[in-house]
């Protein structure tokens, strides 16, 4: 089984940046393609963040401008990084994996655990 392992994440003010890391497999982290979507208490999934592998990203509107996904290929994570935070990102973030992107999370088929931000 592909197993993603996310790590960081935690309370911020708003207005500060955080970043957060997933750790992917090998192969995954080569060949198919990673993001990070977010989902709020009561809410559907959303604020997806995606890249191939060829590296093509796609940004939801909501993170677009704020929000960027570099891939650390020593590590082999690809991170979140997170800027002017906003209370309304206030969610848990979960890094995906998947053949193809999407800005769909329904069409992933792959997830970490999650990990919860809180901006206040």
């Amino acid at each position: 089984d592909v197993q993603l392992v996310e790590s960081g994440g935690g309370s911020v003010q708003a207005g500060e940046s955080l970043s957060i890391s997933c750790l992917a497999p090998a192969y995954t982290y080569d060949s198919y393609c990673l993001g990070w979507f977010r989902q709020a208490t009561g809410q559907e999934g959303e604020g997806g963040a995606t890249i191939e592998s060829g590296g093509k990203t796609i940004y939801g509107d909501s993170v677009k401008g704020r929000f960027t996904i570099p891939k650390d290929n020593a590590k082999r994570t690809l991170d979140l990084q997170m800027n002017d935070l906003k209370p309304e990102d206030t969610a848990m973030y979960y890094c995906t994996t998947d053949l193809y992107c999407s800005g769909n999370y329904e069409t992933f088929g792959v997830w970490g655990q999650g990990t919860q931000v809180t901006v206040s």
